[in-house]
């Protein structure tokens, strides 16, 4: 029999439960011929001639040969619409060994318990997009699409997700549940206008990222990136989360995965101003300006999406008394993507040009 060490016994019995049901799943599912799959996600790195660096994103998993092709969900499921319910059937492999290959160079990574990979590897690679190569043993290489930002570049745009560039009133419990698990992609909505804004506001700015900050877990992320390439939105990273047990409770905060995620991207952008895009439904007023008066040199404007009344009773209501907080830091606070471009461009972050060329 072998003796628990006191590290074990120190993590919380969630996340040993976890940890044991993981491990069961991943037995029974290389006893049924499943075999390693790596899904690949949108990574991103810096372009530095002595520092440059890729941060990738990935899960690994047990799934049917030919059930993903290039580590993505064949043509067929997507036609059809991919129910929700689907990103989470897959067995995870914790601790699964993945193989990179960036530019001829090999590296020796692993996934977490949960099987998400979210390494930082060194790398040089020229600015814009780019493709590496995961393997997993046992399974086929796959692709992952990399976006590189040129370091000298200083304007990047950070947007929250849920209720801002799509609407899913996501907090309410059950309505997380049905879109997350129930509703098929295709019937997800954008919200009235942002695409539009989007595509403005990055026109006359060429090689500035866009990131997509949410609390949603990381088995959605290729059916979120789907629904941003499917309504036109610029397509970038998603930072996402493990939904389940942590080494010391029973659940993971939303809230500090977003004011971790902040902090990273001001330190590995050190020459970056952002503009950070929510909504006043959960917490990320808040979140911002906690950021902005921490780094008001990384912070162009704060824009906020105003739910309407029905979305605000949905989403749990209103953040209040947090608005214009930070001084020198401007915000906006408007209930569409036409509105929010108006007041964007009274500020000068989005130019009169690039109205006049949608005429």
């Amino acid at each position: 029999m072998v003796k628990e060490t006191g590290a074990e016994r120190a993590r919380h019995i969630a996340a040993r439960f976890e940890d044991r049901l993981y491990e069961l799943r991943a037995e029974q599912a290389r006893e049924r011929g499943l075999v390693p799959t790596v899904l690949s996600y949108i990574g991103y790195g810096l372009s530095d001639p002595t520092d440059g660096w890729v941060r990738i994103f990935a899960r690994v998993v047990l799934a049917k040969p030919g059930a993903f092709e290039d580590g993505r969900h064949r043509a067929k499921v997507i036609a059809d619409g991919v129910r929700g319910w689907r990103n989470f059937m897959s067995p995870i492999l914790p601790h699964g060994e993945v193989e990179v290959h960036i530019n001829g160079e090999r590296f020796e990574v692993q996934a977490d318990r949960g099987g998400v990979l979210d390494v930082r590897v060194k790398a040089s690679l020229a600015p814009g997009w780019n493709e590496i190569s995961l393997h997993v043993e046992g399974g086929t290489a796959v692709t992952a699409p990399i976006l590189v930002v040129d370091g000298s570049q200083e304007f990047g745009v950070l947007s929250d997700v849920d209720d801002t560039v799509v609407v899913t009133t996501l907090p309410r419990p059950l309505l997380a549940a049905w879109n997350s698990f129930v509703l098929s992609e295709h019937a997800r909505l954008a919200t009235p206008g942002m695409p539009v804004m989007m595509e403005r506001l990055l026109r006359d700015k060429p090689g500035a990222p866009t990131f997509y900050l949410s609390t949603g877990a990381w088995n959605v992320a290729q059916t979120l990136t789907r629904f941003l390439s499917r309504n036109l939105y610029p397509q970038g990273p998603l930072l996402l989360t493990d939904w389940g047990a942590t080494e010391r409770g029973w659940f993971r905060s939303g809230m500090q995965h977003k004011a971790d995620q902040l902090r990273r991207l001001a330190g590995e952008f050190p020459t970056m101003k952002w503009l950070l895009i929510g909504d006043d439904g959960q917490h990320d007023p808040y979140l911002y300006a906690e950021f902005a008066r921490r780094f008001p040199e990384h912070v162009v404007a704060i824009v906020i999406r105003q739910l309407t009344p029905s979305e605000a009773v949905l989403a749990g209501g209103r953040s209040q008394g947090i608005l214009n907080s930070t001084p020198g830091v401007p915000w906006v606070y408007e209930p569409d993507g036409a509105r929010i471009a108006g007041k964007l461009e009274s500020l000068g972050i989005i130019s009169p040009e690039a109205q006049q060329g949608l005429s």
